[in-house]
């Protein structure tokens, strides 16, 4: 993989999007045979013993004996939209909605609900789908392209940290033992422009995880979203660790002992612009669009939870018209 100046190489998708999100050709082109929505992962805790899982207000108000012992009892797990909708008795379908799969009442915490059986259900993260499931979804992309070592990603340019910049590098370090002093003092280290104190002060450029080559480079603009493109391989995202060879890697975390991190490109296309992958920064599924093979292939496989949209689908927060 390799930064692409060239950004024109993702002109046709600007070309086949709506202005706005009325649909999701806001930020999916229009004109594919077929359409699939792939269901990020949610989580689930429950107790090893049985019983409601406690909510956070409650284990605020636990002593610290019977705190550590809750947390001790508690069990998490990846859990899909189905067994979600089973849990809560709703329908998944292909318009769903997490907020009301998991039955949210109007101004409540949709991110966080107990089902009747008290178990806590957690919802999904936007914008990324785990490179494991990623790398299911990409041997069904790789076998319906006849250029499987040539394409583009496309990262969007707001994730904090990503680019350089004259102000604050948007990146703070802080370890397990920092307080909100220090934590405080951390940030305002990060600061490179104090206007009361040094008010003439010459602005500094900061590095990101990218080079400022790249920071100051030509991004796809998309009505939208505008991204940093990379030349990309999409037999490259078939290894669930193509993280480690992602050049918007982040590799500060890792002198601490973290695993690898990258964030999930928001767009993933071969040079034959057979298919591409959508992962909306703000939405939490991704939405493949494709030939009719592959959106089926796509939805037969067992590893991953997706279900067929049609051209012109509807997926904002209230377009679940079954759950309500």
């Amino acid at each position: 993989m390799r930064w692409e100046n060239d950004v024109e190489v993702g002109s046709w998708i600007r070309d086949r999007l709506d202005p706005g999100f009325t649909t999701m050709h806001g930020v999916v082109p229009h004109g594919f045979e077929a359409y699939a929505r792939i269901f990020h992962p949610a989580s689930v805790r429950s107790l090893l013993g049985g019983g409601v899982v406690p909510t956070s207000d409650e284990l605020r108000a636990m002593s610290d004996d019977e705190f550590d012992r809750t947390v001790a009892s508690f069990r998490d797990e990846v859990v899909t939209w189905a067994d979600t909708a089973a849990a809560f008795g709703t329908v998944l379908h292909p318009f769903a909605q997490w907020s009301r799969i998991v039955r949210t009442p109007a101004g409540e915490d949709w991110r966080h609900r107990h089902a009747p059986d008290g178990r806590e259900f957690s919802a999904p993260i936007e914008g990324d789908l785990p490179p494991a499931i990623l790398a299911h979804a990409a041997e069904h992309l790789v076998a319906h392209t006849t250029t499987p070592g040539e394409g583009v990603a496309g990262v969007w340019e707001g994730w904090g940290g990503l680019l350089g910049g004259y102000g604050s590098s948007g990146f703070v370090t802080l370890t397990a033992t920092d307080d909100a002093a220090s934590a405080h003092a951390a940030m305002l280290a990060e600061s490179i422009h104090d206007p009361f104190n040094n008010p003439y002060q010459k602005a500094v450029w900061h590095d990101g995880i990218l080079s400022r080559e790249i920071s100051e480079g030509a991004r796809l603009e998309l009505p939208m979203r505008d991204h940093v493109l990379f030349a990309a391989p999409p037999q490259a995202f078939a290894d669930p660790d193509w993280v480690a060879f992602a050049p918007w890697r982040d590799p500060r975390h890792e002198q601490f002992g973290t695993p690898p991190s990258a964030q999930h490109p928001s767009l993933i296309w071969p040079a034959d612009r057979a298919w591409i992958l959508v992962s909306e920064i703000d939405f939490d599924s991704t939405v493949v669009a494709g030939s009719a093979a592959l959106i089926a292939a796509l939805c037969a496989d067992e590893r991953i939870e997706a279900l067929p949209l049609a051209e012109g689908a509807n997926l904002q927060w209230d377009a679940d018209e079954l759950n309500r």
